[in-house]
């Protein structure tokens, strides 16, 4: 098995690279837009006095990053050429995000908006799969450039990682439907004009299918943005909602009804590989950084860097990064060649260690920098508060480790999830 990297893919990082350097780094010094990343970077990117927001200056600063990724070529890498793009495959995309995420905190990647200069545009994708011909002419260049999305309510407050036990449900009133329920950790919720709501609309508590997916303005009556959610990382845009009867024609449905799990698994198995590439570019950095100040440093007259209680815990995470890296290349590699849903047991060992990964490098940078290191100063209390949420969302240690379970001891198959066969 070949594992080397096609040099076309090689070439883009170079090409990437200098358009960073072209455009994106300048950006970033001018104004003082580094406030965003340094010290400062909480006060400035947090609005206080609006329920802890993002901040305009701050939102406006990454919409002109992505608005001159995209005059490049860059923004839309991963979707289809006829959308503007350069079919980028999941192997690329993993490459590219673990390689924008080793670069550091930056405006070329900034994972605690989700944003980078190669697009994570995972809506574009969901509507490219399930959307209706009048949803993709309405939808897809919006979602292509990244100036219109929708925010994705499946979380309730009651239902978490039992989503086949939501509690919001919609009924047929003729040629509409009624929502009811709640959810949250909507993020992105403060600007979207629409939210990807999954209501129950047939079967029982527990079932695969039964579950549809609506596109529902978030101005409809009855649907209301009831708090934001304050976090160990700042800003917040997790909403949580209630919908009170809230009517959506039958055309909002995001792909066929009473199979809304289809566009769940989709989002979770696409977004799960980039995260984890992504989850070891930071690990890569942090574990960079380490050594390179264990060098420098010199305490007592030596250099840390010839203490083996500094080298080992460096060399045990250097390793993992090393092995974690060749089982992402496969598994993405995998993914393009057999199918997204082909390697689901892979794509949860992927995410689950990356995102463990990445918070035991951030940890062990911050010791191996002292105070300096837990100050903010350095962007590894940052990057460790940012990378902590992975390990919960989409999927938590424990639910990845419990689908690996799954087909360990042959309770499940490689295959496509319940209420999608």
């Amino acid at each position: 098995m070949d594992m080397t990297l096609p040099q076309d893919l090689l070439d883009y990082l170079d090409e990437l690279d200098a358009f960073i350097e072209r455009e994106i780094r300048p950006l970033e010094q001018a104004d003082d837009n580094i406030r965003f990343f340094d010290h400062r970077r909480e006060d400035a990117r947090t609005d206080w006095d609006r329920g802890g927001l993002p901040s305009e200056e701050w939102e406006e600063l990454l919409a002109e990053a992505r608005r001159r990724a995209d005059a490049a070529g860059h923004f839309r890498y991963a979707f289809p050429a006829e959308f503007g793009g350069r079919d980028g495959s999941n192997l690329g995309m993993a490459v590219i995000r673990e390689h924008l995420a080793a670069k550091g905190l930056g405006l070329h990647c900034d994972l605690q908006n989700e944003h980078a200069i190669v697009g994570n545009n995972v809506g574009l994708l969901l509507m490219l799969e399930h959307g209706s011909d009048e949803q993709k002419a309405e939808w897809v260049e919006g979602l292509a450039s990244g100036t219109k999305g929708f925010a994705f309510g499946i979380t309730e407050p009651e239902h978490g990682s039992d989503a086949t036990h939501m509690d919001t449900y919609a009924v047929r009133d003729g040629d509409d439907w009624l929502i009811t329920g709640a959810k949250t950790w909507n993020t992105g919720i403060h600007k979207a004009k629409h939210d990807l709501i999954f209501a129950r609309t047939s079967g029982e508590p527990g079932d695969g299918r039964g579950i549809t997916a609506f596109l529902t303005p978030t101005d409809a009556p009855g649907f209301t943005v009831e708090e934001f959610l304050w976090t160990f990382n700042m800003p917040t845009d997790h909403g949580r909602i209630s919908l009170d009867r809230v009517r959506v024609p039958h055309s909002a449905i995001l792909g066929e009804e009473g199979r809304g799990l289809a566009v769940v698994q989709h989002f979770f198995n696409e977004n799960r590989i980039r995260q984890a590439a992504s989850s070891l570019g930071a690990a890569t950095y942090c574990i960079a950084e380490s050594v390179r100040f264990a060098q420098e440093r010199k305490p007592f007259g030596k250099a840390l860097a010839t203490n083996q209680a500094i080298q080992f815990p460096l060399v045990d995470l250097h390793a993992e990064a090393e092995m974690l890296r060749a089982l992402i290349h496969r598994t993405a590699w995998s993914m393009d060649t057999e199918g997204a849903f082909s390697q689901s047991e892979q794509v949860s060992i992927c995410n689950y260690r990356g995102n463990r990964l990445c918070c035991d490098a951030a940890d062990r940078a911050m010791q191996v920098h002292g105070g300096l290191g837990y100050s903010r100063h350095k962007p590894f209390e940052h990057i460790y508060r940012h990378h902590r949420r992975y390990r919960i969302t989409e999927g938590s240690d424990e639910i990845q480790m419990r689908r690996v379970a799954g087909y360990l001891f042959g309770f499940m198959k490689q295959r496509a999830p319940k209420g999608m066969d």
